[in-house]
């Protein structure tokens, strides 16, 4: 059984048919009620992570936690106190859950980090999982935080951890910037990129999800952070 937050959002609503075709008997964490969810998943409702609720009754059987749910990036901040919100439900959150697994006896927790905990830009070479840290901002300090958080957990209670930092995710439903300039391109509107001397990696949501999955169950994967991005088309599995 597998243990997964964050059901409902982009990347977690593509992952549910991937983790249950792979076997997986699924049960999600989440909020409160969802409208609604593929059949045979599980919900439980847990409340807001970062309040610690008693999280026994959602662990109980669970072999590997996936957790996708956190505050993310946004473009207008409006949060009185960015460090302290971001802080609280991507750092606390990770801490309480992971302390919880451990405790249950869960053997795999599975990370959806960021890119933004290497940085905002690179030189020449990309950057790569043995680079120092540097992020900029408050959800890339919060995601390096939570991160340093788990190795602390892995090392005292001997939880198998794995950390995944994409960059930009696309794929149907994505939401943001992204789809604007798609929308920009359908219209035939010409865009000054050609002059921009810049390159930046993204990654289909159907291969971040493979990648998430295959984090949950290969033993080779405790441990280590992965950096990921798409080199072609990303397709649906079939």
């Amino acid at each position: 059984m597998l243990l997964l937050t964050g059901s409902t959002g982009f990347v977690g609503s593509h992952l549910l048919p991937v983790l249950q075709a792979q076997g997986w008997h699924v049960r999600t964490a989440m909020r409160s009620e969802a409208a609604s969810l593929p059949a045979g998943v599980e919900p439980c409702v847990v409340g807001d992570l970062a309040d610690h609720p008693d999280l026994r009754q959602a662990l109980a059987g669970a072999d590997a936690v996936i957790h996708l749910a956190g505050r993310a990036h946004v473009m207008r901040e409006t949060a009185t106190d960015a460090e302290a919100a971001f802080h609280r439900a991507n750092v606390d959150a990770t801490r309480h859950l992971a302390e919880q697994a451990a405790a249950a006896g869960v053997r795999r927790f599975v990370f959806l980090s960021s890119i933004k905990v290497n940085g905002e830009r690179t030189g020449e070479a990309p950057f790569t999982a043995d680079d120092p840290p540097a992020p900029e901002d408050a959800y890339g300090r919060s995601k390096w935080a939570a991160e340093q958080a788990l190795h602390e957990i892995a090392a005292a209670a001997g939880l198998e951890v794995a950390i995944i930092r994409p960059p930009l995710v696309y794929g149907p439903g994505v939401k943001g910037n992204f789809p604007r300039l798609l929308r920009l391109v359908e219209r035939g509107i010409p865009l000054p990129l050609a002059g921009v001397h810049n390159r930046r990696s993204l990654v289909g949501v159907w291969n971040l999800c493979d990648l998430i999955a295959t984090a949950a169950r290969q033993p080779a994967a405790a441990g280590e952070t992965f950096l990921v991005r798409t080199n072609t088309t990303s397709r649906r599995p079939s």
